[in-house]
């Protein structure tokens, strides 16, 4: 079987984008294939892989899978590359609603594929002495560092990720640096098991995390070794709403691939 996809990066987070819509190439069953493509030596090479299929009541469905092959949770900067996909082949136009495994999604693309993505809410957050915990789509684990070009991002974030209360479901680690304006991000990945370039779910959680620490009510401009996003929300205490995650979604190649 043939199929046609196309390679997406949002601030270097990329990922192998299939229009699943007719025929269905892929189902969720199929993780050992989601796996090879992914994988770097051997595939097409990406963070992870989305299926864009077609659901009433919504512009489209978005069903993403870890590089590792399994389905998983929310991917923010993945939400951003289907949208800017989406559009690409005519699906939607500047606006527009998809379902993802953690509900529905509005979406908004400018011409230049500048996409605003709506996030779900945020009301349940532990904050620890030296931590912050919460899911924005995905789990995440956020702490603040003061250097973190001195870090060993792996080899922290597997410390945290395979720690005993981890182990079994896995978290996404994510060190935040303040900066001038802002801050700086570096996300180790589950699923993906590494460091990656960006992470939009762990960006969000970031600047929800730095939102508390700073008692801020503005938008948060985020650093990653990928390119800059941005994060706006409206805060009320410890809890979030309206948050949208902001930056730039771009096609790098596409083509066909014989599995």
């Amino acid at each position: 079987m043939k199929i046609p996809f196309t390679k997406y990066q949002g601030t270097g987070n990329d990922f192998v984008i299939i229009d699943n819509r007719n025929p269905h190439y892929l189902t969720r069953k199929d993780t050992e294939i989601i796996k090879r493509l992914c994988d770097r030596k051997f595939g097409i090479g990406a963070d992870g892989l989305i299926l864009l299929q077609a659901l009433e009541a919504y512009d489209f469905e978005m069903v993403y899978f870890n590089a590792d092959g399994r389905e998983s949770t929310m991917c923010g900067n993945g939400g951003r590359c289907v949208t800017a996909f989406a559009k690409k082949i005519g699906v939607i136009d500047q606006e527009a609603t998809f379902l993802a495994i953690d509900g529905p999604h509005q979406i908004k693309i400018d011409a230049n594929n500048w996409v605003q993505l709506h996030m779900k809410d945020v009301d349940k957050i532990e904050i620890g002495e030296d931590y912050f915990i919460m899911d924005t789509g995905s789990p995440h684990y956020v702490v603040f560092v003061e250097d973190i070009s001195d870090l060993n991002i792996v080899e922290l974030g597997q410390s945290i990720r395979y720690s005993e209360r981890f182990r079994k479901e896995g978290i996404n680690v994510n060190f935040v640096e303040q900066k001038k304006e802002g801050i700086e991000v570096a996300t180790y990945e589950r699923g993906v098991e590494d460091e990656t370039l960006s992470c939009g779910t762990g960006v969000t959680a970031a600047s929800l995390a730095y939102a508390i620490q700073q008692n801020s009510q503005k938008e948060i401009p985020v650093l990653t070794k990928g390119g800059q996003l941005s994060v706006r929300f409206e805060k009320e205490g410890n809890q979030f709403k309206n948050i949208w995650l902001c930056g730039p979604a771009q096609a790098v190649f596409e083509g066909i691939v014989q599995i």
